[in-house]
């Protein structure tokens, strides 16, 4: 089935497609939004301009005129490789060594080490080349796509194929370009918005039976994709909404197609999941699907959306946003697309398992049927319940011993408590207390009369012998003590002079003398 808009509308197919591929179309021309048949073709920039005349100075001028040319020569014809040869003197003269800076774009890397890139700003791009012996040069400056470089090199032209370029000599980085930057701060801003997290992301069905695709109807992109896709699951419906993937408008177009797959318009039909593809290029050949636009319509889906943009190395605001990246439309289609001869292999051993299942489970309910149909209670139910009844009163006379040897137990621990708790009774305590008080009292008495006779005697015999050793019992045995005016006791005649007083104690009364003669005792 199909529809169609106004003239003034974009295109818009529904089909489901089997195993047929869509037919190849003439290459669309450039900027009219179709996909570019290679990233050769996409490096080969629009036809320059004629080139003005250059100013020659004074010498030259001489020289043309000395070598001017009949009329019938200067209508001579010239050939492709002369007309080129002319106008690679004329830039490799003319201009030469030059200067220049834009934004790196559609860098490839050859296996040489050759690096072929597009220079570019918002007005005009230039074919640049960075042959392996100079990029060797260039230190750990890593050329990048979106990167803003200055370049010093000459212009020349690459005569094979007619086109001018720069054989860079000098590389200098500049900063991130513009698109890179709009780039990254669209990332930042629908990440902050939570559109990246993998919380809102959908799973995809398992086996899904008709899926919209939101592509190019002409680009490589959506035949890689059906060829895998129908190889894999040849039954399997495809509803293709064609749109443009690059160009202006063209990221309006694939929301809008985005949208009215999620929708589940009636001339479309629903699908089960929704692929946003297309082939790879540079950043500005992918830019339709850095649009917010494109990403809001992705995340308002309620279809689960795959995003297979570009090759692996390429990555979009649409893969970030989508439910499933895929690196490649064929990859998108080995993810979707189930392989129908696995699918096949595995119903074939899930049935072969089930059977096998199913017929043990039998054999074991058949087992289990002639083990209860052989069982006493199936052979004798009444000896069976004889023997229950019997095994029922041994249980009872146990219990009942058991009960009557506890209450035993318990009574005499009843006993014993309470036997326990009137010796613990406070008055009972307190009349052995007065017992203990009053034997106590009875033992500190007999101990201290005995102390004190003790004493006494002790006493006693401590009198007798001070007495003994008194002075006044050595005066009353008749001796005396002597002592000078100091009070001095005098134990030697050498301690005395003449006419000194003594004073002499007695047993009763004491005597003043004067010394009149000193005798000494002869040794």
């Amino acid at each position: 089935m199909g529809r169609k808009s106004s003239k003034k509308d974009s295109e818009q197919l529904g089909f489901d497609m089997g195993m047929i591929l869509p037919k190849l179309q003439p290459a669309p021309k450039r900027g009219n939004g179709a996909e570019p048949r290679s990233d050769q073709e996409k490096a080969i920039p629009p036809a320059a301009p004629p080139i003005p005349a250059i100013a020659a100075d004074k010498d030259v001028s001489i020289s043309e005129s000395k070598n001017r040319k009949t009329p019938d020569e200067e209508t001579s014809v010239l050939s492709v490789g002369e007309l080129t040869h002319r106008i690679t003197n004329l830039l490799e003269k003319g201009i030469g060594m030059v200067w220049v800076e834009g934004e790196v774009s559609n860098l490839r890397r050859q296996a040489s080490g050759h690096i072929y890139f597009t220079l570019k700003d918002e007005t005009a791009q230039l074919s640049c080349v960075l042959f392996a012996r100079t990029a060797a040069g260039q230190g750990k400056l890593a050329l990048r796509d979106g990167l803003q470089v200055q370049l010093h090199g000459q212009i020349s032209v690459y005569q094979p194929r007619g086109q001018y370029q720069l054989m860079v000599r000098l590389v200098q980085p500049k900063g991130e370009g513009l698109l890179q930057a709009r780039f990254e701060e669209l990332k930042r801003h629908l990440a902050a918005e939570g559109l990246f997290d993998q919380a809102r992301k959908r799973t995809l069905p398992r086996f899904p039976r008709r899926i919209g695709v939101v592509t190019s109807p002409t680009g490589a992109a959506i035949r890689d994709f059906l060829h895998v896709l129908h190889r894999r699951h040849p039954g399997l419906r495809v509803v293709i909404s064609p749109v443009r993937v690059q160009g202006k408008g063209a990221a309006a177009e694939i929301a809008a197609a985005i949208t009215e797959f999620a929708s589940g318009l009636d001339s479309i039909g629903p699908v089960d999941v929704i692929v946003v593809t297309r082939g790879g290029g540079s950043l500005e050949d992918l830019w339709e699907f850095n649009e917010e636009v494109v990403a809001r319509a992705i995340a308002n889906s309620a279809i689960p959306v795959v995003s297979a943009v570009g090759h692996e190395i390429d990555f979009s605001i649409a893969d970030f946003v989508a439910d499933l990246r895929a690196p490649t439309p064929s990859a998108a289609a080995e993810l979707l697309a189930a392989d129908g001869a696995g699918l096949l292999d595995r119903c074939r051993s899930l049935v072969a398992r089930i059977g096998r299942e199913a017929s043990a489970g039998v054999e074991r309910h058949r087992a289990q049927e002639y083990r209860l149909a052989s069982a006493t209670l199936f052979r004798e139910p009444l000896r069976r319940l004889d023997e229950s009844r019997q095994t029922s009163d041994r249980i009872h006379e146990i219990l009942s011993d058991g009960i009557a040897r506890r209450l035993e137990q318990i009574s005499a621990s009843l006993a014993t408590a309470s036997a326990q708790l009137a010796a613990a009774h406070p008055g009972q305590q307190l009349a052995r207390v007065r017992q203990e008080i009053s034997s106590l009292g009875d033992q500190l008495q007999r101990h201290t009369l005995h102390r004190l006779e003790r004493e006494q005697g002790r006493l006693a015999r401590t009198r007798t012998a001070l007495s003994a050793l008194s002075p006044e019992a050595t005066l009353a045995r008749g001796f005396s003590i002597t002592r000078n005016g100091d009070g001095k006791v005098i134990t030697s005649s050498l301690e005395v002079t003449v006419g000194e007083k003594l004073r002499t104690q007695l047993a009763q009364g004491e005597i003043i003398s004067e010394v009149k003669q000193i005798k000494s005792n002869p040794e």
